[in-house]
């Protein structure tokens, strides 16, 4: 197992794809608002998806330098998908917000782990 990310642009990568989300939900885009409505997240905890996905750029970012960091960053985000896909699941909100946008960042974020720091 490694600690730092290699190959590194697949983090890097990540975190663009993250970063893109974070600014599409600061004024969220109708794909957005709509998704969030469908699994029933209520509006006042809009904020925290933006801190947590930030959090997750930060962590990818800092952990091409620092051992270890982009692989919890990296383990987080795959938490994260995962429980999106819950939600998801639990509202019954099965459109192409779940299964490009939900399942799509899922599926590019266990593919990071496992060729980052498992290959």
């Amino acid at each position: 197992m490694a600690l730092i990310a290699d190959p590194w642009w697949l983090s890097v990568a990540l975190a663009a794809l993250l970063l893109l989300d974070v600014a599409l939900s600061i004024r969220p885009a109708a794909f957005i608002r709509d998704c969030l409505n469908g699994v029933r997240y209520p509006q006042d905890w809009w904020w925290t998806l933006i801190a947590i996905k930030s959090t997750a750029v930060a962590g990818l970012l800092i952990g091409l330098a620092v051992p270890g960091v982009g692989l919890a960053a990296n383990a987080g985000v795959i938490a994260y998908f995962v429980c999106a896909a819950i939600a998801h699941l639990r509202a019954r909100f099965l459109g192409t917000a779940f299964w490009l946008n939900c399942l799509g960042f899922l599926t590019f974020a266990v593919i990071t782990f496992a060729l980052c720091y498992f290959a």
